[in-house]
C-alpha cells in the first residue's frame, strides 16, 4: 500500500448540467442506472487498496451525504481511516465560504496534518473512469516529484474543456495552459494530482491559490517545481455538460463499451437499494438497453438508460433517453432524446423530444444545442402536451407550470430556476 491518503472534490455545482444539479451536488448524480458518480472514485480507492479518505463538501450536499453514509458500501466504514466527510463552514482563520477546490483543501489543513502518509492523492468527485492509483503513486514517489498530475489524450476539438499540459524530457510538464478554445497539444490533466504532503501544506500558505487546475499547476509549472505528467491510457470523462453526461450513458450500450462495468476484479460498489427483480410485460420490447433492478416495462424501451424503479406503461415509447430513478412514464407517451430525473410523471399522451425544430436553449445555447430535452426532478408533465427539442424543464414543475399550453416550443424554458 502506498504511502498516501486521498482527499476527493466534491463540493460543486454546475449549470451546464442545468436541472440536474439543481436539487444535489454534481458528484451525487446518477449515472448508468444504479451509480452515483461519486461510486468512481471512491470504488477506484478501495480497489487500489486506498482506505483513509476525505470528502470536501459544499454545494447542497444532503444527497450526497445520505449517498456515502459511513461508506459501507465500499467498506470504508473503519474505526482506522475510512471516509470522513469534510463539511465546510463559516468562520476561522479564512473567514468564509471555500472558493476553490485548493481553498478547500486548504481550510482543512489541519486535518491534511493529522494523516500520518508523507503524500496526498486529490481526485474530483465527478469523473467516470476505472483507474488503479497505486503505480502513479509508486512513480510519484520513486521520482521524488512535488507533483504528479494524472493525464490523458482528449480529442483535439475538445481541447477547450480542459486544461492542457506540454511535457518535456523524463516526463516532466513544462506548460500548462488554462481552458483555451485552440491548442496545438491534446495531453488535458484530469484532475488526479499526487503531492508531497509538505510541498501541498507550503503551497497552500499563498491564499491567492484557489483552485488547483487553475492556480496551483500552472503556478508551480512557472516556479520549475519538479512537476511530472503520469499517463493514463483508459476510459476517462468529465462529464461537465449535458451533452457529454448523455454520451457517456450512451456509451454504455455499445456491444462492448470503453468502459467495463462488469470486470469482477474491478466491481464498482454503490449504495444499493432493496429492489424487486426487473419486469418486463408480455407485450414490452426492450432493445440495447440498461434496465436497473425495480424496473417495470410494459411499452417500448430503445437505447436507452434506465434507473431502478422507472414505469413505462403499455404502449409508452422511450428511445435514446436517461431515465432517472422511480420516473413514470405514462401509457402513449413518447419520450425522445431526454434526460428525465427522478420521480417525473410523462402525462399519458405527451411528447417530450418532438420534431425537427433544434432550436437552442434559450438560457444555454452553447451546452444545450443538439436535441437533448431535460426535464427536472419532481416535475409531472400534463397529458397530451408536446414538448420540443433542447427544453428545460426545471425541477418541481407541476400541471399549473404548464398552464393551458399544449404545446412547448422547442428552446423553451419552463418554471423558474431554483439554485
Amino acid at each position: 500500500m502506498s504511502n498516501a491518503f486521498v482527499m476527493i472534490m466534491a463540493g460543486g455545482s454546475s449549470e451546464h448540467l442545468s436541472v440536474l444539479t439543481e436539487m444535489r451536488a454534481e458528484p451525487a448524480v446518477p449515472f448508468g442506472g444504479k451509480f452515483r458518480l461519486i461510486d468512481f472514485p471512491l470504488s477506484n480507492c478501495v480497489n487500489s487498496g486506498l482506505y483513509n479518505l476525505a470528502v470536501l463538501t459544499q454545494y447542497k450536499p444532503r444527497s450526497l451525504n445520505d449517498h456515502i453514509g459511513i461508506g459501507k458500501p465500499w467498506d470504508l466504514d473503519r474505526a482506522t481511516g475510512g471516509v470522513r466527510l469534510l463539511q465546510p463552514y463559516r468562520g476561522g482563520q479564512y473567514g468564509d465560504w471555500q472558493l476553490g477546490t485548493a481553498d478547500a483543501v486548504r481550510r482543512n489543513l489541519d486535518f491534511v496534518l493529522q494523516q500520518s502518509e508523507d503524500h496526498v492523492l486529490i481526485l474530483a468527485g465527478d469523473h467516470i473512469y476505472l483507474m488503479d492509483y497505486q503505480p502513479m503513486l509508486r512513480e510519484h514517489i520513486q521520482s521524488g516529484a512535488d507533483l504528479t498530475v494524472g493525464v490523458r489524450r482528449v480529442n483535439p476539438h475538445e481541447t477547450h474543456r480542459y486544461g492542457i499540459v506540454t511535457v518535456g524530457n523524463d516526463d516532466r510538464i513544462i506548460e500548462f495552459r488554462g481552458k483555451t478554445r485552440r491548442s496545438p497539444e491534446t495531453l488535458a490533466s484530469m484532475g488526479i494530482y499526487a503531492f508531497r504532503k509538505e510541498v501541498l501544506v507550503e503551497i497552500l500558505q499563498d491564499e491567492s491559490y484557489v483552485d488547483f487546475g487553475k492556480h496551483v499547476l500552472p503556478g508551480m509549472v512557472q516556479q520549475q517545481r519538479h512537476v511530472r505528467a503520469y499517463p493514463f491510457p483508459g476510459y476517462w470523462a468529465d462529464v461537465g455538460n449535458v451533452q457529454a453526461y448523455w454520451e457517456a450513458n450512451m456509451s454504455l450500450l455499445s456491444e462492448e463499451p470503453a468502459l467495463n462495468l462488469y470486470d469482477p476484479d474491478w466491481i464498482v460498489h454503490t449504495r444499493s437499494e432493496e429492489r424487486a427483480p426487473s419486469k418486463l410485460g408480455a407485450n414490452a420490447l426492450v432493445g440495447g438497453s440498461l434496465l436497473s433492478n425495480g424496473c417495470r416495462v410494459e411499452g417500448i424501451v430503445e437505447r436507452s438508460v434506465l434507473s431502478p424503479g422507472v414505469f413505462v406503461a403499455e404502449g409508452a415509447v422511450v428511445r435514446d433517453s436517461v431515465i432517472l430513478y422511480d420516473a413514470v412514464i405514462e401509457a402513449g407517451a413518447v419520450v425522445d432524446r431526454c434526460i428525465v430525473d427522478k420521480n417525473v410523471v410523462i402525462g399519458a399522451g405527451a411528447h417530450v423530444g418532438d420534431g425537427d425544430d433544434n432550436t437552442p436553449n434559450s438560457m444555454l445555447p452553447e451546452v444545450l444545442n443538439t436535441g437533448l430535452t431535460l426535464i427536472g426532478e419532481n416535475s409531472t408533465l400534463p397529458e397530451g402536451i408536446t414538448i420540443g427539442r433542447n427544453v428545460v424543464v426545471h425541477p418541481r414543475c407541476d400541471l399549473k407550470s404548464f398552464g393551458k399550453k399544449k404545446r412547448i416550443a422547442s428552446g423553451a424554458i419552463v418554471g423558474v430556476d431554483q439554485r
